[in-house]
């Protein structure tokens, strides 16, 4: 379980690292806190349980992870803390949105309200960060570096 937990905080001190982490972090946040706290126009946790189970017939569980990963992942993202595995959560969370939602929608998102739906090109943009963050880790300015350097 040490080593597990070591592997999860390696990171290498590359400021470009840490750009990349933020980037998604605070990209990811409004969302998160859309679904979970009603903030940025959004509706909150009890209205967005509902409209995934019942609208897009999730799962109550991976409704559940879904707020979670977007609210909680992208605050550990912005500090740095655990990021490998949040990256890969909100990859593999991206990874179902385009299957379950934006596939059928082509590439393009629906800028112009042309589309029945959303494409799938923010996803990709969303995961290929997510990746990088997996591979590479937080980079310099993270919670991550500060733990292993305390250990």
């Amino acid at each position: 379980m040490k080593n597990l937990v070591k592997t999860l905080l390696a990171t290498s001190p590359n400021i470009g690292f840490s750009i990349s982490r933020l980037t998604l972090g605070l990209v990811i946040f409004p969302h998160g806190a859309q679904k979970l706290l009603g903030l940025f126009g959004g509706y909150g946790y009890s209205a967005t349980m509902d409209v995934l189970t019942t609208q897009l017939g999730l799962p109550s569980m991976v409704a559940f992870l879904v707020i979670m990963i977007e609210f909680f992942g992208a605050i550990s993202l912005i500090l740095g803390f655990f990021s490998r595995f949040w990256s890969l959560s909100l990859a593999v969370m991206f990874v179902g949105i385009i299957y379950t939602t934006q596939i059928d929608h082509g590439f393009f998102m629906n800028w112009y309200g042309n589309q029945a739906g959303e494409g799938y090109e923010f996803s990709l943009l969303v995961i290929g960060l997510a990746i990088s963050i997996v591979v590479n880790g937080s980079g310099k300015w993270s919670l991550d570096t500060f733990i292993t350097k305390t250990q």
